[in-house]
C-alpha cells in the first residue's frame, strides 16, 4: 500500500521556516507497524485501540476467520481472561498466566483452533485503553519480540490518541486498513 492510495501527503518537519524532511503520513506508518505485528505474531493477533466505553477506535485483527468466528459466536469478549486483565492492567502478561481465570475455556477453544504461545499487551488510561492479544504457532515470543510488541504498540497507541482531530484522509485510511488487516 503506498500513501497516495488514501489520499494522504507526507507533512514536512519545519524548522527555521525551511523544511527539514517529511514524515510519512500516519496511516503509513501505522500500516508499517501491522506489517511487523504480523510478522511477529504468525498465527494472528487483534489489536483494540483505545477503547472509550466497551469500544475501541479502531480493530485490527489477523486471526483465523474460523477462529474469529467461533469467537463472536460464542459471545468469547465478554468472558475472554485475556479482555478482563487488559482492562484493568497496563504492562504484559503470558496467556498461560491468566488459565486458571478461564473458566469458560476461551483458551482451550482457542488453542484448538491453532492459536498457541500467547500473550496479550495492555497501555494506556482506563478511559483509553489499548489492548493487544498476539499469538505464534511456532514457539514462546523471545525477550526481544515482546520489548518490540510493546514499543509497536505504544507507538499506534500514542500515534492515534487524537483520532477524531486526524485529517479525514487519515481517517479514511487509518479504516480502510481494517479491511486489509482481516483473516486470512
Amino acid at each position: 500500500m503506498t500513501p497516495a492510495r488514501y489520499g494522504c501527503i507526507a507533512q514536512p518537519i519545519v524548522s527555521g521556516g525551511r523544511p527539514m524532511a517529511f514524515l510519512p503520513p500516519i496511516t503509513a506508518q501505522i500500516e508499517r507497524h501491522l506489517g511487523r505485528l504480523s510478522s511477529l505474531s504468525n498465527s494472528g493477533y487483534a489489536l483494540a485501540i483505545h477503547i472509550r466505553y466497551t469500544r475501541p477506535t479502531l480493530l485490527y485483527r489477523t486471526y483465523p476467520q474460523n477462529w474469529v468466528d467461533h469467537y463472536s459466536e460464542n459471545g468469547f469478549m465478554l468472558r475472554d481472561p485475556t479482555v478482563m486483565w487488559g482492562l484493568g492492567q497496563n504492562g504484559m502478561v503470558n496467556w498461560s498466566d491468566l488459565a486458571a481465570n478461564d473458566p469458560e475455556g476461551v483458551f482451550t477453544a482457542a488453542h484448538t483452533h491453532g492459536l498457541r504461545n500467547g500473550l496479550t499487551y495492555a497501555t494506556g488510561s482506563a478511559s483509553s485503553r489499548t489492548i493487544s492479544g498476539h499469538s505464534r504457532h511456532d514457539a514462546g515470543f523471545t525477550t526481544e519480540e515482546r520489548a518490540e510488541l510493546a514499543a509497536i504498540i505504544d507507538t499506534i497507541h500514542q500515534l492515534t490518541a487524537s483520532f477524531e482531530a486526524l485529517p479525514k484522509p487519515e481517517q479514511d485510511g487509518l479504516r480502510r486498513l481494517l479491511s486489509d488487516q482481516g483473516p486470512p
